[in-house]
C-alpha cells in the first residue's frame, strides 16, 4: 500500500468518524480512556455522539429517548466494561437500540484485568477488541465504514 493509498482509507477531517460510547450520564475512567487512546493515534477523526455530561433525565422513558438521539446519528457505538457494570439495564438498551437501528457494536475488554465480559454484551457486540490505540482504531474503521485496515509492519534486525 503506498502513501496515497494510505491518505485514501483514513477519514479525513472533514468526514470524521461517528462514535457513541456507552456511558449513564458520567464520564468513567474507560469513558474517557477511549477518548485517550483515539486521540494517541493522531490520524483518526471522530466525532462524539455522546453526552454524558447533559442532565439525565428523570424518568425512565426520558433517558431512552435521549439516548436514542444519542445513538441515531452515529455510525458505531462503543461499549465500554464500566458502564457495563453500573447501569448493565441501561447498556443493554444502548445495545438492543444499536442492532435495532443497524449500528454496529465494538465492546471494549476489560482494563487491566482478565476478567471476561459479560456474556450478554459479548453475544450483541460485532466485534471485541482489546484497550490499544492501533487495534481500536482498525476496529472502529472497519466497523463503521468497512475500510481495509490491513496493516504491515516492518521489523529491522541484524544478524551477526
Amino acid at each position: 500500500m503506498t502513501i496515497g493509498e494510505l491518505q485514501c482509507v483514513m477519514a479525513p477531517p472533514s468526514n470524521p468518524y461517528r462514535l457513541f460510547v456507552s456511558h449513564s450520564w458520567d464520564q468513567t475512567e474507560d469513558y474517557n480512556r477511549v477518548f485517550e487512546y483515539l486521540e494517541a493515534s493522531g490520524t483518526f477523526y471522530y466525532k462524539n455522539t455522546s453526552l454524558p455530561d447533559s442532565k439525565r433525565p428523570l424518568d425512565k422513558e426520558s433517558q431512552r429517548e435521549d439516548l436514542r438521539r444519542q445513538i441515531a446519528p452515529c455510525e458505531v457505538v462503543v461499549v465500554v466494561p464500566a458502564a457495563y457494570k453500573w447501569a448493565p439495564e441501561l447498556v443493554l438498551f444502548q445495545m438492543n437500540f444499536a442492532k435495532a437501528a443497524d449500528k454496529p457494536i465494538v465492546a471494549m475488554e476489560n482494563f487491566g484485568s482478565t476478567e471476561p465480559i459479560p456474556k450478554a454484551v459479548k453475544d450483541l457486540a460485532d466485534e471485541v477488541c482489546a484497550w490499544n490505540s492501533r487495534d481500536l482504531t482498525d476496529v472502529l474503521r472497519r466497523q463503521a465504514r468497512h475500510e481495509d485496515t490491513t496493516r504491515w509492519d516492518t521489523i529491522e534486525f541484524k544478524l551477526d
